[in-house]
């Protein structure tokens, strides 16, 4: 399943999504460290709150939510982190992320910013940031929990939901209807390079994207 939903891609599937009602379920603001980036996997969550000294000096320390973060992540997992949408201060290094690539992650999605941000590429950790930063963690945040519901890029993500990124971005599938979304965005995708080729081959747009009933029945006869 995570082959297939990183082969649709999240065009595909916002459109099925979208179809259900779900429209707010794009990480805004966020794009890949490199290019050609993609990463697919169930989300574990990691949630940061604003600076404030008292609460850096009681929970930024030590084996903190953040490293905890990432010394538990899975094999095929994306971590996803809540750092509101702030782009001033990092939120992982090369050092975390070499540690989530040790532990076979798929990827880290963050809506705040990245330090070593080469360093990170370098690991070869798939990673959407919303930009490189070279301050450290406690200018902005304090990482507070792990495994709950979180707000990233302007999207909820509950832990098990499915997430897709590639150059388009990255969405949230919430896991109860991966199947019929993954379903009908290959479906969609299969129809829309069947339309591509006809596009390719000189055919006017018009009736063709999307069909009318005479190309829907030369589409159907092409099996």
């Amino acid at each position: 399943m995570i082959d297939r939903l990183r082969a649709v891609g999240t065009a595909g599937l916002s459109t099925a999504l979208r179809k259900r009602g779900y429209h707010d379920v794009f990480i805004d603001g966020v794009r890949p460290l490199a290019a050609g980036m993609r990463l697919a996997g169930p989300a574990r969550t990691l949630r940061f709150v604003p600076f404030r000294p008292d609460l850096l000096a009681a929970r930024g320390g030590g084996f903190n939510p953040q490293k905890q973060a990432f010394d538990s992540v899975g094999a095929g997992e994306v971590l996803v982190i809540e750092a509101r949408g702030r782009p001033e201060a990092g939120t992982l290094g090369d050092i975390l992320a070499l540690r989530a690539r040790y532990r076979g992650a798929a990827g880290v999605v963050t809506d705040g910013g990245v330090r070593d941000a080469e360093a990170v590429v370098a690991t070869g950790l798939p990673v959407f940031a919303s930009g490189p930063h070279p301050s450290v963690l406690g200018r902005r945040h304090v990482p507070w929990e792990t495994d709950v519901v979180i707000a990233c890029g302007g999207a909820a993500v509950v832990p098990g939901d499915l997430v897709v990124g590639d150059a388009d971005g990255v969405l949230v599938v919430p896991a109860a209807l991966v199947d019929e979304v993954l379903a009908e965005a290959e479906q969609d995708g299969i129809r829309d390079a069947w339309i591509a080729a006809r596009i390719a081959e000189g055919e006017p747009v018009d009736g063709l994207f999307p069909m009318n009933e005479a190309w829907l029945t030369r589409y159907d006869a092409a099996g």
